[in-house]
């Protein structure tokens, strides 16, 4: 998967004219490595410990990068901080967000997505893409 995902954006990089360097390198091996949501503060913060030479702004610019060409997605979760999570071809999830701590957790549920096409077809309507976010309290933060 990783593999495919450094393909995809050589790929992109190479039709828009845009050199891949070693900087760009290390922010997509590092983005790729996670399985959390990240701001780009967050990513950036990751990246310094061992590359102290990469700036907020080449992070920052490398994300919108990463989002033009497909492979991550820009989510807004109602706290002003705009997170990137992974697109995978095919693949499609929901969240449920913890207003208190902040935590996101991913979830995928047939009957959810069955229900959606089912009142969208009721009504002639054909979905083109949706996403679903529950925001409460997780299971730590009731504690």
């Amino acid at each position: 998967m990783k593999r495919a995902k450094k393909k995809v954006f050589t790929d992109f990089m190479s039709q828009r004219g845009l050199k891949s360097t070693k900087q760009r390198d290390v922010i997509l091996d590092s983005f790729l490595s996670s399985d959390r949501h990240l701001s780009i503060e967050e990513l950036y913060l990751k990246i310094r410990a061992k590359h102290p030479n990469i700036g907020y702004a080449t992070v920052y610019r490398t994300l919108k990068l990463f989002a033009e060409a497909g492979i991550a997605r820009e989510m807004q979760f109602g706290d002003g901080q705009t997170r990137y999570e992974h697109v995978g071809e095919g693949e499609h999830h929901d969240h449920l967000v913890c207003t208190r701590c902040g935590s996101i957790e991913e979830f995928e549920n047939e009957t959810i997505e069955k229900l959606q096409t089912e009142v969208a077809a009721s009504r002639g309507f054909l979905i083109e893409r949706h996403r679903l976010e529950l925001y409460g309290l997780c299971g730590n933060c009731r504690k």
